[in-house]
């Protein structure tokens, strides 16, 4: 970090509530925390940011549980604002703090327009720029994870050097990547999640995942969207995971699926015009409860129909791996309605 960016990061952290009163309106104060439910002043509370010097970390510091995305006050003000790069949000937090204006300097000119970092277009872009998945390590990753037909409908891309930034004290780093894009009910791409890869090894521990912090990260607008898999009609299961909603898939390829990413989007997940079924794939956890209880009641406030459909194990992809596809058919055979049975299970080629 640049001795000018240190010292407004420091500034601004001396000031984190007001910081975040004012650019996170839609948050409150939690104990030493303030909550909110993102980085674009969404509410809810998934992102908290530390307000008080402590133990755990520096003031100002803010982490995403829904998604691993962290960094400073300054992150928080240009993807508020939708700033452009460092300059304009430096200018924007003098501003904020009655500081007087640095004298500015000529940007430096671009054949392409600068889109705002961690925003929906730059999701657009960064899903744009990736390609296929077929014959590379993000079909061999699903592969190890038992997902060996992947019916993803083009939700899903590789990109073959994805950046991936520890913090903003460690270089960029490069990692292949699966990308898939996050869309609302009508379609339209308003996000693209990422799983940094390993390309040598796969183990028990990381799973194939690449040997960083954080490998999974979403960015864009998510609240209420999902990576889709098929376009939904009057029935569709929805739950966290893709590896989740992909090993359902594998034996209910007809099925139209989305996976909201996390347990607190999950719960907000927009419902599509006509829906009357809703399959609730849980995870077998006290999130995965907790999130099951509200998407049944607001589906039933919706008239929909909800179903649950529980694995075995903790996730219905440790039930694939674990198990098998002969297995995970059974099991759907009994949770599924019989109307459903006939015209998603039978229907549906298993591929062995």
């Amino acid at each position: 970090m640049s001795r000018n960016a240190s010292e407004l990061a420091g500034r601004l952290a001396r000031e984190a509530e007001a910081v975040c009163r004012h650019y996170l309106s839609n948050g409150k104060r939690a104990g030493r925390y303030w909550l909110v439910g993102d980085i674009n002043n969404n509410p809810g509370r998934s992102l908290f940011v530390r307000l008080q010097e402590s133990p755990k970390g520096r003031a100002g510091k803010w982490t995403d549980a829904a998604t691993g995305e962290h960094g400073d006050l300054l992150d928080i003000i240009r993807q508020s604002r939708g700033l452009r790069d460092f300059r304009e949000a430096a200018e924007e937090a003098r501003r904020f703090l009655n500081l007087p204006r640095l004298e500015q300097q000529p940007a430096p000119r671009s054949g392409r327009p600068g889109v705002p970092s961690g925003s929906h277009q730059a999701a657009r872009r960064l899903f744009a720029m990736s390609g296929p998945i077929e014959g590379t390590v993000v079909e061999s990753y699903l592969r190890r994870r038992g997902i060996a037909h992947v019916h993803h409908g083009g939700s899903l891309r590789f990109h073959p050097r994805c950046y991936y930034r520890p913090d903003e004290h460690l270089p960029t780093e490069t990692w292949p990547a699966m990308i898939a894009c996050v869309t609302d009910v009508v379609g339209r791409i308003t996000g693209a999640h990422r799983t940094w890869l390993d390309p040598e090894d796969f183990d028990r521990v990381r799973l194939g995942k690449a040997p960083i912090d954080t490998p999974r990260r979403a960015m864009g607008d998510l609240l209420g969207n999902s990576v889709r898999f098929g376009v939904a009609g009057d029935v569709l299961a929805a739950g966290e995971g893709i590896e989740t909603m992909l090993s359902l898939r594998c034996v209910l390829s007809t099925l139209p699926m989305a996976a909201a990413l996390s347990a607190n989007h999950l719960g907000a997940i927009e419902f599509p015009l006509g829906l009357r079924r809703l399959y609730i794939a849980r995870d077998a956890d006290a999130a995965g409860n907790t999130v099951l209880a509200v998407l049944t009641q607001r589906a039933k406030a919706a008239g929909i129909e909800a179903i649950t459909l529980s694995p075995r194990l903790g996730d219905f992809n440790e039930d694939l791996h674990i198990f098998g596809l002969h297995a995970l058919r059974a099991a759907m055979r009994i949770q599924l309605v019989p109307e459903d049975v006939d015209r998603f299970l039978l229907s549906s080629t298993v591929v062995v």
